[in-house]
């Protein structure tokens, strides 16, 4: 008695979200898309010929149709594209995060550059900032102050993020809204990178 041989050998095992050419049961599908001149319901055979003759995949799109729905299409390319969708997807849908970075008229130095780092970390992150002066009390008779905070804010994480309007007075608040400039952290941390591969002018010379 032969032993039992699966139908796909593990290395083989198909885990595609699409049935493809020959894994596709349906005796007719319905071919739409570029790579059809003349769409339409065909049998399974003629469309996998017609695919084949073009040197591509036929791909069920719609299987829960009547017939299925299908596209003759590069099989790699599709995948690609589709999982480019679905990043861009799961992007749109990604929860934007705000962090609060709370500042007073009286703000030293150490604390205000203690606060800017963390806002810095914030926005590498992806996070969105929100960064106000609280006045409290008689402090309210201080915005000059508040102004002033902010503005040299602005410039200490101008290369990291953007306000996203002017500067706002909400009850004894006085706020700035920043979103990440996501393309220019980037290229910070490749020129960072860079720095930290090339080799230093000392080693260079003892080599020498």
């Amino acid at each position: 008695m032969k032993p039992f041989q699966p139908r796909f050998p593990n290395n083989r095992v198909q885990e595609d979200a699409h049935k493809i050419n020959r894994r596709i049961k349906a005796a007719e599908v319905r071919l739409v898309g570029d790579n059809v001149a003349n769409p339409g319901v065909y049998s399974r055979e003629d469309a996998i010929r017609m695919a084949e003759e073009q040197q591509l995949d036929l791909v069920e799109i719609s299987p829960n149709a009547e017939p299925p729905v299908c596209k003759i299409v590069d099989y790699s390319k599709f995948k690609y594209e589709q999982k480019k969708k679905d990043k861009e997807l799961k992007a749109k849908n990604i929860k934007v995060v705000v962090k609060e970075i709370r500042f007073t008229p009286n703000t030293d130095d150490h604390d205000f550059e203690f606060k800017c780092k963390h806002a810095i970390s914030f926005l590498k992150e992806g996070n969105k900032v929100k960064a106000y002066v609280q006045f409290v009390g008689r402090a309210i008779v201080f915005k000059d102050r508040g102004l002033t905070l902010l503005n040299r804010f602005m410039e200490v994480i101008d290369e990291y993020g953007k306000a996203d309007g002017p500067f706002m007075m909400e009850g004894k608040r006085m706020i700035a809204i920043l979103s990440p400039k996501k393309v220019v952290s980037k290229k910070l941390e490749k020129s960072e990178k860079t720095e930290t591969n090339k080799p230093s002018a000392d080693k260079n010379e003892k080599e020498g």
